[in-house]
């Protein structure tokens, strides 16, 4: 391959600032914030890693630290900002929720020579219900080749999650956390926000108007039909349709009627019209 001749090693410090480099090429912003890659796979060649294997942990912390004041310092309002002169050009970075994953590896492709530094970062972006499109990985490539940087991005499909054998139902959501799947595998579960004395099998992280224990799900195992118990004080609905209170509130009393609503094979159900669960029977 041809590329230039790197006359210095790879340094601890030139590693940081290229994977902070990294982390600034792969920014994505979304309408209220953007998101950075949040795993890194740093690739030496063999002598280099050699030579730097005893301070790897050492790097990787630094590096974090280094992300952290990056963002920071791009987050940071400009005297113009400040004074409503000038527009902020970028919604706030949003630190990942799982933190910074660095992983330093020898390269085993002969891709890279000593000195060169080669980083593949990624990041998840959310589902674009609307446009008909799942889930998303963003992949950036950077290099630093013969003291030459270059990069490249791709997106790629996100492969849905194996439904497991005996699953009897797919349930996808996204609250707080981001978008998620659930398999049912029981012939009951509880939805809600959960709480110190409230089990559920689906722990929503959002808005109280969703209740700690909002609705039971049951399957019927002779005939495979699903129903739905509403438990809420502010409503549950199949496919936009209410479904029927199976509780009466009197005072602070509440007394379980026991009603159900059939849920159909597939359906959108939603709570207190703040989060929708996509349903499907298997």
């Amino acid at each position: 391959m041809d590329r230039p001749s790197t006359a210095t090693p790879a340094t601890a410090r030139e590693i940081i600032l290229e994977i902070v480099r990294n982390m600034r090429e792969g920014l994505e912003p979304l309408a209220y914030s953007t998101l950075p890659p949040a795993i890194f796979h740093v690739y030496l060649h063999p002598d280099d890693m050699e030579r730097l294997r005893g301070i790897l942990p050492r790097i990787v912390d630094e590096a974090r630290q280094a992300l952290d004041a990056e963002l920071e310092s791009m987050n940071r309002a400009s005297l113009g900002e400040k004074l409503k002169i000038a527009k902020r050009n970028l919604p706030k970075i949003s630190a990942p929720e799982g933190g910074w994953q660095i992983q330093i590896l020898e390269d085993t492709s002969d891709e890279v020579a000593s000195g060169d530094i080669l980083i593949s970062s990624e990041l998840a972006l959310p589902a674009k219900d609307d446009l008909g499109s799942g889930s998303m990985t963003k992949r950036i490539a950077t290099r630093r080749l013969g003291g030459v940087e270059s990069t490249k991005q791709s997106y790629e499909p996100v492969a849905p999650a194996p439904t497991p054998a005996n699953a009897v139902a797919v349930i996808e959501y996204e609250d707080n956390g981001g978008r998620k799947t659930y398999h049912m595998t029981k012939d009951e579960i509880v939805v809600g926000r959960g709480g110190r004395d409230y089990w559920t099998d689906i722990k929503l992280d959002t808005l109280p108007d969703v209740s700690r224990e909002h609705f039971r799900l049951r399957r019927d195992p002779g005939s495979g039909q699903f129903f739905l118990k509403d438990l809420s004080r502010l409503g549950t609905t199949i496919d936009g349709e209410a479904a029927p209170c199976s509780l009466e509130f009197v005072g602070a009393e509440k007394r379980d009627l026991n009603r159900e609503a059939p849920v159909p094979p597939q359906a959108r159900i939603g709570l207190a019209g703040v989060v929708f669960l996509s349903f499907r029977s298997t």
